[in-house]
């Protein structure tokens, strides 16, 4: 019976020394070490690439934040990221950091943003909006016109890229990095 005491003694002492080391190389090695989980890569690179496509930009119109009327056509000549999400949903909430930040430094440049809320109440938007320091356009959309009929996509978030020439260039489905938007965005918006 001593015999076995002894051995789970060993073992448990054996494997609280392995979580103390596992614990000390976490909080001491330099960041972006392989397995301490600050890799900077990993972090800002959580997205999927984007598919590339070429179609005429669909016809979309709803009403922004204010209750005025928008379009996708009032956009001509400006590279527009329509963006279609909810203020539920988790990816959702990891990219609009993003996007915003993108769309800060290159709006000058004629990019846009077009944030297309996928049914939730105006309230709930708002607040979204206010929380998270949105600047970019916010559209309603109570009736799932851009998902079900317009870009035909259950998934949220789902982005897509539109160019200077009224063409969709570039579809995402889940959440976008910053070097993911700087990879694939920025040479449309600088073409």
């Amino acid at each position: 019976m001593r015999k076995i005491s002894f051995r789970v003694l060993g073992l448990a002492v054996s494997g609280i020394g392995l979580i103390l080391l596992g614990v000390t190389a976490y909080f001491f090695l330099p960041p972006g070490q392989p397995g301490t989980g600050s890799d900077p890569a990993a972090a800002s690179d959580f997205s999927s690439v984007p598919a590339q496509v070429q179609y005429e930009a669909p016809a979309l119109t709803l009403y922004d934040m204010g209750g005025i009327q928008r379009s996708l056509s009032d956009y001509r000549g400006q590279v527009v990221l329509v963006n279609l999400w909810a203020t539920w949903c988790p990816p959702c909430k990891a990219e609009m950091p993003n996007l915003q930040a993108f769309y800060s430094k290159y709006r000058d440049a004629g990019f846009i943003v077009i944030a297309v809320e996928d049914g939730d109440p105006t309230a709930d938007v708002a607040a979204f909006v206010k929380d998270y320091g949105l600047t970019f356009p916010v559209w309603l959309d109570p009736t799932y016109q851009a998902t079900d009929h317009v870009f035909k996509t259950p998934n949220l978030p789902s982005s897509y890229v539109i160019d200077r020439n009224g063409r969709v260039r570039l579809a995402w489905v889940g959440a976008i990095s910053t070097g993911n938007l700087e990879k694939f965005i920025a040479p449309i918006i600088k073409e």
